[in-house]
């Protein structure tokens, strides 16, 4: 370790590389000591390019000797961007998923800032600093532009934006220059951070017992750290409850950060909200362009909006008075993160209240076993809506699908319903969560099937507009006239996809609205928001659709609710298949009858005696989930252990089980050497062997306790870096993973 030559002139920077590790810069001799604080943007060299990275910290020491350090370019803040609480935030997510903290705080920041805008959006606008008198028109009488801009500038003593400026022929250098010369000044003109009165457009709903109990509850907490579960069967008011939570703390003077788990229930969420509250609302999500992110988040860090809803990553965001955070449909997988820094957003909600010593609230109708769990362990407070605000529960009806004939995948008993509900003026949804026309295009003379050039899956058939899809690495490939196998013409579509039943649909049901929503569907910009406001109308239609209608949507005029295959959720090669769908089939369930029409659930199955099924539609979802939590605790499986997942990719297989196997050995002699308690299971090949041309390997670490695995962690993550093979294979470390194929 060297001693640097100036005492605490060493810059600890985080940079965006994949290099788990700080990088060390000399500080130039002109930058002041006192603005160099933790938390500001440095530019550095970098090879040969130039990075915008954090400061961490400053240190006296360095690996490298002094002639070695680099100096750094340029200081761009003077005050840093995250609070203190975000920033240990980050430190602590980038040590738990063992990921680079340069990386970790890139995914934190809006991408204008990681490239060096400034902290505003306000126009700039030009001042005089000196009078125009004559002595200065003398001075400026051979720089006429110069003089044309402070004539200009004089007559506007409050100052002029740059746009108009511009517009007038007066260009941005010949403004520098004045400015170089003391006689102009720059300023960014903010917007006032105030937020209007009263806070309340409308006035809150009445509320049931069950949620009155629940707000009292959950104001008690408001200042302090608390993680309450709301546990609401669908329709039961939880929204209600979390906006009677934001005014208490709108009323306090501080804000609130609410997390949705998909784009699609953004727009609809902001819409209720700015519906009751007078403040200013901000929205984060991927639909957002670069300029639009950075404003909602200098809004959300300058305290000017109250709310701020948003996806996954609005969880490090900054509130410059933060005061609650709810996660609404907490259990939802899209929480976790399956790519790069693999971090669940609903975990560190709840580490960032705590540093931040707020309330949280996790609400869901069907909880994530890790989260019930938590509360049975009284870890978290359980607070249960059991009853529908303003609706009956629905009925539920299991239909025998073996030996039926279908159409548009429904047997005759089903189509009779929907025909039934349809004449009584009601919407109908049914739900099958395939989209395209058929999973498989099949040669009826030599059995060809259209498979995947780059995956182990087989290719989707789409007919708007006509071509093969991979739904696992995105790649497509024209639709063939003739099998390339025999040349035979007769090519045939299996299988049932959102595009064919909406075709058979139109057929069975000529006169009726058809309504197709999924990912393809609603693939152009404000698709989605015309589709829903058309189901707003309450006119007589068939909803059909994936997932994608399944989460929070409000839905009056629906009355039945269709499952047209529930099977493939019931012998998922996943542990987690069997929650997942009863998460699914609930959620979807609870569109039915949401207003004061009595709703109705079919649900198509080849297993109507399945014990797990019966048990979820006649006890409700917290028995099932306790069932599972049973079977769990026996299998060892989480939440009563925990899981990490070493996955190696590689163009050939042997390459990926290499490097894993040489891992495997190494973890095998720490855990030996340390006395841990993890095993390791494989290396073996992932469920789904190829993917995008990659071969894939997978091996899992197993432990009840965590300490053990992340002590294994430390050791096992710098040996994969270091293995000759760990640049030629893409692997990754998926600390509680999600998805197991």
């Amino acid at each position: 370790m060297h001693a640097s030559e100036h005492p605490g002139r060493i810059l600890r920077m985080a940079l965006p590389s994949p290099l788990r590790r700080l990088f060390d810069y000399r500080v130039p001799e002109s930058w002041s000591q006192a603005t160099l604080v933790p938390g500001v943007r440095i530019s550095v060299p970098f090879g040969n390019r130039t990075l915008i990275g954090l400061l961490v910290e400053q240190t006296d020491n360095s690996e490298l000797a002094p002639e070695q350090l680099k100096t750094a370019i340029e200081l761009i803040d003077s005050t840093p961007l995250l609070p203190d609480a975000l920033l240990e935030l980050c430190r602590w997510c980038a040590d738990y998923y063992h990921h680079s903290l340069g990386d970790t705080l890139s995914v934190a920041l809006p991408a204008l800032l990681r490239q060096g805008h400034a902290t505003s959006l306000a126009e700039p606008h030009w001042r005089c600093l000196q009078p125009l008198d004559d002595k200065l028109r003398q001075q400026l009488q051979r720089a006429p532009r110069q003089l044309q801009a402070m004539e200009e500038l004089a007559r506007h003593p409050k100052g002029v934006s740059q746009p108009l400026l511009a517009s007038l022929g007066i260009s941005t250098p010949t403004l520098k220059t004045l400015r170089e010369k003391q006689l102009l000044v720059c300023e960014q003109r903010e917007e006032p951070v105030h937020w209007p009165s009263p806070l309340l457009h409308e006035a809150p709903l009445p509320l049931n017992a069950d949620q009155q109990g629940a707000l009292d509850r959950i104001e008690c907490d408001l200042d302090r750290f608390h993680c309450h579960l709301l546990q609401g069967v669908t329709g039961s008011g939880k929204t209600e409850v979390y906006l009677r939570c934001i005014e208490q703390v709108l009323l306090q003077g501080k804000q609130a950060l609410v997390l949705v788990p998909e784009i699609g229930l953004t727009p609809q969420t902001l819409q209720r909200f700015r519906q009751r509250f007078n403040v200013p609302t901000a929205a984060m999500h991927s639909g957002l362009n670069d300029r639009e992110r950075l404003k909602a988040w200098l809004d959300a860090r300058s305290g000017r909006a109250g709310i701020l809803i948003g996806t996954r990553s609005s969880l490090f965001t900054p509130l410059l008075r933060p005061g609650i955070i709810i996660v609404d449909e907490e259990h939802d997988a899209s929480y976790k993160q399956q790519e790069g820094l693999r971090y669940n957003a609903r975990d560190l909600a709840i580490y960032r209240a705590k540093l931040e010593n707020i309330p949280i609230v996790l609400g869901s109708a069907t909880p994530s076993l890790e989260s019930l769990h938590n509360a049975l362990q009284q870890r978290y407070s359980q607070l249960l809506l059991p009853q529908r605000a303003a609706a009956s529960h629905p009925h539920y009806e299991l239909i025998d699908l073996r030996g039926q004939p279908l159409v548009a995948g429904m047997t005759p008993a089903l189509q009779g319903q929907v025909e039934q509900h349809l004449a009584q003026g009601n919407q109908v949804l049914l739900f099958l969560n395939r989209r395209g026309y058929a999973p498989t295009l099949l040669c009826h003379q030599c059995g060809w099937v259209a498979e995947c050039r780059l995956c182990d899956s087989r290719m989707t058939l789409h007919r708007s507009p006509p071509h093969l899809h991979c739904h696992h690495c995105d790649s497509q490939a024209p639709v063939p006239f003739r099998c390339p196998q025999c040349q035979s013409e007769e090519l045939y579509p299996v299988g049932q996809g959102t595009e064919r039943s909406e075709e058979e649909l139109q057929q069975r049901f000529p006169k009726r609205s058809i309504l197709r929503i999924d990912r393809d569907s609603t693939r152009r910009k404000d698709a989605m928001g015309k589709l829903l406001k058309q189901i707003q109308r309450g006119e007589p239609a068939i909803l059909l659709g994936t997932q994608m209608l399944a989460k929070g949507h409000h839905f009056p005029a629906v009355t039945l609710v269709a499952i047209l295959d529930i099977d493939g959720g019931l012998f998922s090669t996943d542990f987690r298949g069997l929650e997942r769908m009863g998460q699914l089939l609930l959620q979807v369930a609870g569109r039915a009858g949401r207003a004061d029409r009595q709703g109705s659930v079919a649900i198509q199955t080849h297993n109507p005696e399945h014990p797990a099924l019966l048990q979820l539609i006649h006890q409700g979802y917290e028995p099932f989930a306790r069932t599972l939590l049973q079977e769990r605790q026996l299998l060892g499986l989480p939440p009563f252990q925990y899981l990490v997942l070493l996955r190696g990719e590689a163009p050939a297989m042997a390459l990926s089980q290499q490097l894993l196997a040489d891992t495997r050995q190494a973890g095998e002699a720490q855990v030996q050497t340390a006395g841990l308690k993890v095993s390791l299971l494989g290396p073996i090949a992932a469920p789904m062997e190829r993917r995008q041309g990659r071969y894939r390997s997978q091996l899992l670490l197993q432990s009840h306790s965590r300490r053990d695995l992340h002590q294994l962690l430390q050791v096992l993550v710098p040996v994969m870096e270091a293995h000759p093979l760990g640049r030629k294979v893409r692997w990754s470390v998926d600390v509680d993973p999600q998805e197991m194929l």
